[in-house]
């Protein structure tokens, strides 16, 4: 056998994003250069590692194997290179988190200080919403994961970050006489959700199913952004995080409604999979934020503990 390394990189990135063409796209490679390296890296062995079914491309058991170990043998080799880098002060390697929408209001204040401290790590941070969050942390496509809602029945280590609050928002239009209202004034309250697939949106039906809420959806969004933007135009309020609405607060755009048992909290995760064959930059990522989180809390987000 006569792989190479870069054989190994691009078959082991299509098993990851099961696409020749996403694999293409992340590795800045056209999609002919894939295919012919995966096979060349396929001409090698007896046992396919892929099959095609309509217009879908799978991994076989074996394939899965192989994509495994094409992981731990690249892994090593940036240990490798890592263990050289040491000797000449200098972390590098790529560090790949995927975070959740309102993530991108936590995400990169745990991120700057480490990025400055090591220039040589490079970022891959994916924004979007739960579900595919989920399925890039399963298909072990990310180091980690940024989530305010712990997933079932995955084995999973986990570092807390930061409380995360909900509020019933509204424009700043709107008048609220009352100190604090109860749970009747959802019954005229139009609502606008979230799409389904997001970790607010569950949250928010979680909250209202359990203490028997029921509302009038107004409508249905797919950001954090939108949502803000349909309240700010009078369309409706909605239960959104505080982290997403600093400026609109300080700037008197949005107000909180103040309702009997609210804020909603969960608690924003750092998680990754249990097991989980760190790369060099990523366990130093790890302890970065174990020694750093309680600084950059009091920090950056001193703000937040006043509601």
């Amino acid at each position: 056998m006569n792989y190479t390394l870069h054989q190994l990189h691009v078959f082991l990135k299509v098993s990851q994003t099961k696409s020749i063409t996403k694999a293409a796209e992340e590795l800045h490679l056209t999609q002919p250069a894939v295919s012919i390296q995966i096979k060349n890296f396929q001409d090698q062995f007896p046992i396919p590692l892929t099959e095609v079914i309509g217009r879908k491309i799978y991994i076989t058991d074996f394939g899965k194997e192989i994509a495994l170990a094409a992981e731990n043998i690249l892994n090593e080799v940036y240990a490798i290179n890592y263990k050289a880098l040491i000797h000449q002060g200098e972390l590098s390697g790529k560090l790949r988190i995927s975070s959740v929408s309102t993530g991108k209001y936590v995400m990169p204040y745990f991120l700057t200080d480490f990025l400055q401290l090591n220039v040589g790590v490079e970022l891959n941070l994916d924004v979007t919403n739960k579900s595919k969050v989920m399925e890039s942390l399963i298909n072990n496509e990310v180091d980690f994961a940024l989530v305010s809602v712990i997933p079932d029945n995955l084995m999973i280590e986990k570092i807390e970050l930061l409380s995360n609050k909900l509020f019933l928002v509204a424009d700043s239009k709107r008048k609220f006489l009352k100190k604090q209202y109860d749970h009747s004034i959802f019954e005229n309250t139009p609502l606008i959700y979230r799409e389904p697939g997001s970790g607010t949106r569950m949250t928010m039906e979680n909250y209202l199913k359990q203490n028997a809420i029921y509302t009038s959806k107004k409508m249905e969004l797919t950001s954090n952004e939108a949502v803000k933007q349909a309240i700010l135009a009078g369309l409706g309020m909605s239960i959104m995080p505080l982290i997403g609405i600093k400026n609109e607060l300080k700037n008197g755009d949005l107000q909180i409604v103040p309702v009997k048992g609210f804020p909603i909290t969960s608690t924003w995760n750092l998680i990754w999979l249990k097991h989980k064959n760190f790369s060099p930059a990523a366990a130093a990522y790890v302890k970065f934020i174990q020694e750093a989180k309680y600084q950059i809390i009091r920090e950056k987000f001193d703000w937040y503990e006043h509601y």
